[in-house]
């Protein structure tokens, strides 16, 4: 490709991508290592997020926030000016994009603390530059970091914003107790309006509900997820929910004489799942139920794996405050020692459906969810998730696939961002290895553009350490 070709390109790509870009404040230009109007990355491996194979020795041309240009560095020109960054033995993927996350961490019984601040940098710091919080139990503070965030106010990914749980008698005294659908259908009236993009039903919630917020959400042009156990996958595709929470950990499909409108207990669900057959009937016709709908799974492996005995430790304890640190290392001996667990066999069993739900062409996509009994750390653990997508039976590449293009493609984003290719926006993650040979290098993130923005992890992380937990 010619210089004049080049430019050219620049001049018709970037007003649009220039547009988009806020003014950074010095809050988060503390965590910057790169800023240029336009920036080469130079003998770099690409793995575009779309499931080809790895491209050695490739040049990618950033301009005002843009990727301008991919190409082989022996043909790409290199724009007059440019930043260039000599990514020899390294990688570029695109920025992770991960569909359950939280803003709060388990810090008491059935309490969540409000962690805004340090897990949005955490997450940034792991290379996720577009999120979505799959569930709230705050209110606002999601929908406010959403828009800090947007206004460059404040350092972490793109925020797809969910409003608080929606969802019928609980035990949780940070969830509101809907009273029937056309509350629901308020609820989602009023949080839109608010400014949340996303909507998320829970486990005690009834049909008639879920159809209400559903089709007031539809109505909206908001999607609807759910963590359910009152309503099976099967019943919460004919409403037309758009994505079901939790791999198939959570469905109560299979479970017998279970009632309408009753959870039966997530425990009683998770025997069913643990002795099903990913080769029977049953669960194949469950599986066509949910694509004829279009219907997504999230997978959340991470937080399984930490009620599984026998697994590793989680990465990235060393960031929470001791006594939190100290709360999980517990939870883990605990779990070590329960010798009966189910997980042992519901773990592996969530990793043959998944991936038999992917293989059927089911729309997978991934996130960690950082509750239960803790060790889910934002960063660290959406590394580990696509550790374990691999563990699964994914190959390298669909594993990076389902933690970035299948993500943006479920938040129709994916003309942005998701795949790395010309004129899509510069959220990309620079690895010191590669991922598609050795899926572990997936944690040697050297540095995170967002927006072709480069932020340095170590001070992200380096802000937070031994406090997350506080704020």
């Amino acid at each position: 490709m010619s210089t004049r070709l080049v430019l050219a390109t620049l001049l018709c790509v970037v007003p649009m991508a220039a547009q988009q870009r806020p003014t950074l404040s010095n809050a988060v230009r503390a965590h910057v290592s790169v800023d240029a109007p336009v920036i080469a990355l130079t003998h770099a491996r690409v793995i575009d997020g779309t499931g080809a194979a790895a491209r050695d020795d490739q040049t990618v041309v950033i301009a005002h926030g843009t990727i301008t240009a991919i190409g082989s560095s022996a043909s790409t020109a290199i724009p007059g000016g440019a930043h260039v960054i000599d990514l020899t033995g390294k990688s570029v993927i695109p920025g992770l994009i991960m569909v359950h996350e939280h803003l709060y961490y388990p810090n008491g019984p059935g309490v969540y603390g409000q962690l805004g601040e340090s897990f949005s940098r955490l997450y940034l710091s792991g290379g996720v530059t577009t999120m979505r919080t799959g569930g709230n139990v705050n209110g606002f503070m999601d929908l406010n970091m959403m828009r800090l965030v947007a206004e460059g106010q404040k350092p972490g990914p793109a925020i797809d914003a969910t409003a608080p749980y929606l969802n019928g008698p609980n035990t949780f005294i940070q969830m509101r107790v809907l009273k029937g659908p056309e509350d629901a259908r308020r609820q989602v009236q009023y949080w839109t309006d608010e400014g949340a993009t996303s909507l998320k039903a829970y486990m005690q919630i009834t049909r008639g509900e879920l159809a209400a917020a559903i089709n007031e959400a539809h109505r909206r042009g908001i999607k609807v997820t759910g963590h359910l156990c009152s309503i099976t996958y099967a019943e919460a595709a004919g409403l037309g929910i758009d994505n079901l929470e939790h791999g198939f950990f959570a469905a109560t499909d299979f479970v017998p004489d279970k009632k309408p409108d009753t959870c039966p207990g997530q425990g009683v669900g998770q025997k069913t799942i643990a002795a099903l057959d990913e080769h029977g009937a049953p669960f194949k016709q469950l599986v066509q139920t949910l694509i004829k709908a279009n219907v997504a799974i999230t997978s959340t492996l991470t937080v399984f794996e930490t009620f599984t005995p026998g697994r590793p430790k989680p990465p990235g304890l060393e960031v929470l405050t001791p006594q939190l640190r100290e709360q999980f290392e517990q939870n883990y001996a605990r779990t070590a020692a329960n010798k009966d667990s189910i997980y042992t066999t519901l773990f592996p069993k969530g990793m043959a459906l998944e991936r038999a739900f992917a293989r059927a062409g089911g729309l997978l996509i991934a996130g960690t969810d950082p509750t239960g009994g803790g060790g889910v750390i934002p960063g660290f653990a959406n590394q580990r998730q696509v550790e374990l997508l691999v563990d699964a039976g994914f190959t390298a590449l669909e594993a990076i696939q389902i933690s970035t293009l299948n993500g943006a493609k479920y938040l129709g984003r994916d003309k942005t961002v998701g795949s790395l290719a010309a004129g899509k926006q510069a959220d990309l993650v620079v690895i010191n290895g590669n991922p598609a040979a050795s899926i572990a290098d997936i944690r040697k993130v050297e540095t995170v553009f967002k927006q072709g923005v480069g932020y340095d992890p170590k001070k992200l992380i380096e802000s937070v350490q031994g406090k997350a937990g506080i704020w």
